[in-house]
């Protein structure tokens, strides 16, 4: 009897189970993944010289002239500014002057020991007068050597008083104007060489990750848009600018007409033609671990399996995928954090058919 109870209630409890529940079927929303062409990056910039040089003079003095401004032309030799030369010609004077004192003590130094030499020989004068007579001569010719020195020195810096460019270029700004007291390597007058021009332009930190230097470019004048010139990028900034967050890349442009002339605005962009992109929606890329997934479905099991892709920007929206992705696939676009490998899935309101 108690057997027979023990496998009733065994029987009663099998009746209260619930039977297994099927597979949760999911709808979701998906899209096919096709290539759509991309026009490359366009961004505003400005022309400007590779070398800029700034002149100051070497010495302290009043500006007393500076016949060149902004924007003029100037020949390698010309005149830029001139200070007051004044005080430089009175140490010249004075340079002059030591020289000659330099130049009498000397003459009389060595005919003392001349002297002094003639005694010796006929007993009239000892060897330590000889001596001290060689020791003053030494003296009187060191001081002047030094006196030729500071000569050449101050007749150096009188040539200091005039500026002049040791290139040809224009006059990019300046620094100093007539009658200001300037000091030694103080910036009078830039001078910029048109010879070697840059365009210059600030891109977006993800755009200028992605260029390296060589890069070709094609830039436009803006007054002008037809009017191109290719270039060659020539330095990327290390870093972004904390404000704008983009990052300063010079071109350096090849053989540049007129048009480009220092200071004109371009437009430039990477040379070649537009480039085919895969674009998905930033809801449809699942991370996990530091990597980009994506859900694919199986068109004809109707089921879902990740696939591992790379992102252009993982921040943008939408993003661009640079690879793990071929035409035709389709990709869930919503809800990929609650999605199981191979769940069973609906689809509804396909972005694509």
């Amino acid at each position: 009897m108690k057997r027979l109870a023990l496998a009733v209630l065994l029987a009663l409890g099998a009746c209260d189970k619930p039977p297994p529940q099927a597979a949760q079927i999911r709808p979701v929303l998906s899209t096919v993944v096709a290539e759509t062409a991309t026009d490359p990056l366009r961004l505003a910039g400005s022309v400007t010289a590779q070398v800029e040089t700034p002149f100051a003079f070497r010495v302290l003095g009043r500006l007393t002239s500076r016949p060149v401004g902004i924007g003029d032309l100037v020949e390698k030799g010309q005149t830029l500014a001139t200070i007051d030369p004044l005080a430089l010609q009175l140490a010249v004077r004075s340079a002059e002057a030591d020289l000659a004192s330099a130049d009498a003590q000397a003459a009389n130094a060595l005919g003392v020991a001349d002297r002094q030499g003639a005694l010796l020989k006929t007993g009239a004068a000892t060897q330590a007068q000889i001596e001290t007579a060689n020791q003053a001569r030494d003296s009187a010719l060191a001081g002047q050597s030094h006196a030729r020195a500071a000569l050449a020195k101050a007749r150096g810096e009188l040539g200091y008083a005039v500026l002049k460019a040791d290139f040809a270029g224009v006059v990019a700004n300046t620094g100093a104007e007539v009658g200001q007291t300037v000091s030694p390597g103080q910036m009078v007058v830039d001078i910029a060489n048109p010879a070697l021009r840059d365009a210059v332009i600030d891109a977006p930190d993800t755009a200028a990750a992605t260029l390296r230097i060589g890069d070709p470019f094609e830039v436009a004048a803006q007054l002008d848009p037809s009017v191109r010139v290719t270039g060659k990028v020539r330095e990327i900034a290390p870093q972004a600018d904390a404000a704008t967050r983009t990052r300063r890349v010079k071109i350096a442009l090849d053989h540049p007409s007129s048009a480009f002339r220092l200071g004109s605005t371009i437009t430039a962009w990477p040379a070649g033609a537009a480039r085919a992109a895969v674009w998905l929606p930033a809801s449809a890329i699942l991370t996990r671990d530091g990597k980009t997934y994506v859900w694919i479905v199986d068109r004809a099991a109707l089921k879902v399996s990740t696939r591992a892709v790379t992102l252009a920007d993982p921040k943008a929206d939408p993003v661009e995928v640079t690879g793990g992705l071929a035409p035709a696939m389709r990709v869930v676009t919503a809800g990929v954090h609650s999605l199981v490998e191979g769940q069973e899935v609906r689809l509804e309101q396909q972005a694509n058919p």
